[in-house]
């Protein structure tokens, strides 16, 4: 049976943060929009769900934010730790020069269902679930389309450009061969609910103990929990009775010791393998690779959704009038990466170093655990906790939505 086969100017395959909002940016320019997301829904459980103020910029300046904000979410205006005995604020958000001085805790369906009913309003954006990119078309060393599975038989898209936006096992990134350097990370992390009471306490909480770190998200409701292992340990946990985890959890919130025991078995809980890599090129000719494709974040700060769309933004500032015009070349896809790259380096840098002088040195002592001199500071210096709020915040150099493209 021949393949469907149809076009647009831009298909971009992955229906995350990254993909969505460029489709949605690129729509609103008048552009032709294909996004091919492989799952029948959004409705994928131990997302990433910080929605972080430069994010809500970018809310502000689509005139979204005040409907935005009417979905169901917590705001988080600080972020609060345990490091042994020491209780601190390690970010103040308050103070951001931004219209919201918070982090906004919501479900990442929320959020792409509602960037995708935005973008539905224009009659040049087409959202195809249940399609799984599986390939590149290319011709004379140019990538012209992908060729899909979807549930009723084979697709083949051309397109004037090809946007990899499929996350950190990207398909489309394998497909073109493109180099990816990796960083390494000291650990994994499981991810659960728990549920929440009300004498549970309020704030969003890490604890740092030796050997162990947990983090709870204030759901509402509920707590969205990650336990922090080191690397590669799961197999060894697993072999454990389940109740000695269940256990461990309580030592580091003892308020969980109730709702815990709703935790059944290693079902319950799962594992994301943590990553920290980034393409030397993003681009090829016809191809651009955006967010977790692109460069793979450390769940350090919870900046990663963050920097996809930051990514989204500056690529559609560049490409909406090449594309529009039919004038799109490698020039244009240098610049995104050239203008991405930077704040994509520096932020994994400080995640990396992160890594390696705190989590894994937590993660690996047996003594009583002293916080760092820096955490110290931080919990004397209240003024110091805005330089945290800015760099998971806003970030490095926070993106702007083109004026030339809110007027197309």
């Amino acid at each position: 049976m021949a393949p469907e086969k149809i076009s647009a100017h831009c298909c971009i395959a992955g229906g995350g943060p990254a993909g969505m909002m460029l489709g949605y940016l690129l729509a609103r320019a008048g552009i032709k929009v294909l996004v091919l997301e492989k799952h029948g829904d959004f409705l994928r459980d131990f997302r990433g769900d910080t929605i972080h103020p430069s994010t809500l910029e970018v809310m502000h300046e689509l005139g979204l934010l005040d409907e935005f904000l009417k979905l169901p979410h917590q705001e988080v205006d600080e972020l609060n730790a345990q490091v042994g005995e020491m209780s601190l604020t390690i970010a103040d958000f308050r103070h951001l020069p931004t219209r919201c001085g918070f982090i906004a805790l919501m479900p990442q369906w929320d959020f792409l269902n509602f960037v995708a009913e935005k973008a539905a309003r224009y009659s040049n954006f087409v959202l195809i679930m249940d399609t799984e990119v599986n390939g590149l078309i290319e011709e004379s060393g140019r990538v012209i389309g992908v060729r899909a599975n979807t549930p009723k038989g084979a697709l083949e898209v051309r397109a004037d450009l090809v946007v990899g936006a499929d996350g950190r096992s990207s398909i489309v990134r394998q497909r073109a061969g493109l180099q990816v350097k990796e960083y390494g990370a000291p650990m994994d992390v499981l991810w659960f609910r728990l549920r929440r009471t009300a004498e549970d306490p309020v704030a969003t909480m890490g604890r740092f103990d030796t050997g162990r770190i947990f983090i709870a998200l204030n759901r509402g409701d509920y707590w969205q929990c990650g336990y922090v292992i080191a690397k590669g340990q799961f197999d060894q946990l697993r072999r454990q009775e389940f109740a000695t985890f269940r256990a461990a959890i309580v030592q580091l919130a003892p308020y969980a010791g109730d709702s815990v025991h709703e935790l059944r078995g290693w079902d319950d809980v799962k594992l994301l393998t943590v990553r920290v890599d980034r393409l030397i090129d993003w681009f090829r000719p016809g191809l651009l690779c955006i967010g977790d494709a692109a460069h793979a974040m450390s769940p350090v700060g919870g900046v990663g959704i963050n920097l996809a769309i930051q990514d989204a933004v500056a690529a559609a500032n560049v490409l909406f009038q090449p594309l529009r015009q039919g004038h799109l070349a490698i020039d244009h896809l240098r610049q995104i990466q050239q203008r991405r790259e930077w704040p994509t380096r520096v932020t994994q840098g400080l995640q990396v170093a992160v890594q390696r002088r705190i989590i894994a040195r937590v993660l690996g002592g047996t003594g009583p655990l002293t916080p760092p001199l820096a955490l110290c500071l931080l919990a004397k210096v209240p003024y110091l906790r805005r330089i945290p709020a800015r760099l998971v915040g806003l970030g490095i150099r926070p993106e702007h939505v083109s004026p030339e493209l809110l007027r197309s």
